[in-house]
Order: structure tokens, then C-alpha cells, then sequence
């Protein structure tokens, strides 16, 4: 770690918890952000901040002018710019050592694999439930740590599926595909601004805990925000030992496209549904 690292970095290191290999650890990390709007972009400036050696932002959306309640990695200035182009100039301007890569394109199949072969961590900040299936069989088929957070109206969720834990329950666990979920649009429904940036920044708070290798992750617990009585529920959920994806007998079902930014057009229908 260089002079200057050590002074950026200087707050983290002298949490006893975190310290100087804490954060050599978040120096060499490597997180997959997958979607660029109202979550990914408080979570992806904390990642960057704090000095993730190399974030990838993936995202085929453009910005609009609708984003900008919320999405606050993006400015007036580049509506009608790539969101992932538009995050990797807001990370560069707060920390030019990291290295930033801008995936402007819909992942799938072996692609979208490969992708996540490459993570230490996969932070889920898209948009929908083919989507979040998809991402969530990649992380399980390569072991990744996946953070999955979702935001609608006032109502957020948070939690982390590890699947290098024996007892952790992957996301089809809790969220079975294929049962029949309504689901929702914040460009229908609405959505609370500062509610994107709660979720948003605890999954970056749960990704550099794991990067460090520091603390306890959500694993097997799903956080529940009700923004309008600012009060969280728990949920604590096992592992399906039956789990089409990460049981014993996984489905050879391959996984869908990644899809747009995050809570965009589509739900927080899983928090919805035990909310």
C-alpha cells in the first residue's frame, strides 16, 4: 500500500475490525455491479470510494431526466448518456486509481457466466425477477457472494446470499421462479428517493464487509424497510434442501438476460410479497 493509500484510506484502517489487510483485501477486490440506477448508484460510489480496485457497472439503459430524483451517480448534464459510460465518469472523478469497467450491454448465457466468474462479489441492482434468477444462478454455479437489494414506493429490502457457505440459501431459496408474483414499475407506482440510497449504500456496506473478510454478512436473514414508520423487520429463511438452483438436484435451466438498471420498471414484488 502506497503513502497515498494509506492516507485515503486511513479512516478504514484504523477500525480494529478492518485495518491495514482489511483494506489490501478491498485494493485487490473485484465487484460486479448490475445496474447503474436508483441502488447501484449510491452503491457503487461507496465502492469506489472506499477503494474496490476494479468495479464493473453493468447497465444498457440510458439516462433520463426522470432518473434524476434518485439516481444520483448521474447529472443533468449527461441525460440521453449510457448510465454505465455516465457511472464510470462519477467514480473516476471521485477515485482515479480504481480501475472502471462500463458494460453497456444486456448480458447472457455464457457471457453473464464468464462475468461473474471474474467477482469477489456481485451486487444485484437490477430490476426484475428473470433478471435477479439469472444473476443469482451465475453466483451459485461460480460460489459468488451476491447482494441482492430491492426498493418500490417506500417498502426496501436487503439481504446476501453466499453460496460458499454450506448452509447459505441462495435467492430461488427464498423467491421461488416461476411462481406467479405480481409485479410492480416505480415509473407506475413511485418511489421514495432517499429509500434507493438507504438500500443502495448497505449493500456497499455488505459488500466491503465481505471483500475484508469482516463482521457478519445477511446471510440467511432478509432486512425489511418500511421508509414511511422508518422501522425494519427481519426475516430469517433457510436453505432449501430442495432448491432447484443450489440443491442437490439443480435445474439445467439456463439463466435470462440481464436486464436494465435497477428498480426502474419493475418490483420490489419479493418484498412486496412479505411485506
Amino acid at each position: 500500500m502506497t503513502d497515498e493509500q494509506l492516507l485515503r484510506y486511513s479512516r478504514h484502517i484504523l477500525l480494529d475490525a478492518l485495518g491495514i489487510e482489511g483494506q489490501e483485501r478491498i485494493l485487490a477486490g473485484h465487484a460486479v455491479i448490475v445496474g447503474a440506477g436508483g441502488l447501484g448508484s449510491p452503491a457503487a460510489l461507496y465502492l469506489a470510494s472506499a477503494g474496490v480496485g476494479k468495479i464493473t457497472l453493468v447497465d444498457d439503459d440510458t439516462v433520463d431526466f426522470t432518473n434524476l430524483q434518485r439516481q444520483i451517480l448521474h447529472t443533468q448534464a449527461r441525460v440521453g448518456m449510457g448510465k454505465a459510460e455516465s457511472g464510470r465518469e462519477a467514480l473516476a472523478a471521485i477515485n482515479p486509481e480504481i480501475t472502471i469497467v462500463p458494460l453497456r450491454e444486456r448480458l447472457a448465457g455464457q457471457a453473464l457466466h464468464d462475468l461473474v466468474a471474474t467477482a469477489d462479489v456481485v451486487l444485484d441492482c437490477t430490476d426484475n425477477f428473470a433478471t435477479r434468477h439469472a444473476i443469482n444462478r451465475a453466483c451459485v454455479q461460480h460460489k459468488k457472494p451476491l447482494v441482492s437489494g430491492a426498493a418500490i414506493r417506500f417498502d426496501g429490502q436487503i439481504s446476501v446470499y453466499d453460496l460458499r457457505r454450506d448452509d447459505s440459501p441462495c435467492y430461488h431459496c427464498l423467491f421461488p421462479e416461476g411462481e406467479d408474483v405480481e409485479e410492480v414499475r416505480c415509473a407506475v407506482m413511485g418511489v421514495f428517493a432517499p429509500l434507493t440510497g438507504i438500500v443502495g449504500t448497505m449493500q456497499a456496506a455488505e459488500a466491503l464487509k465481505l471483500l475484508a473478510g469482516i463482521g457478519e454478512s445477511l446471510t440467511g436473514r432478509l432486512l425489511l424497510l418500511d421508509a414511511l414508520t422508518m422501522e425494519w423487520r427481519t426475516v430469517r429463511f433457510r436453505r432449501d434442501g430442495e432448491c432447484a438452483v443450489c440443491g442437490p438436484k439443480p435445474s439445467g435451466q439456463q439463466p435470462g438476460y440481464l436486464a436494465r438498471s435497477d428498480e426502474d420498471r419493475a418490483p420490489a414484488a419479493d418484498a412486496c410479497r412479505l411485506g
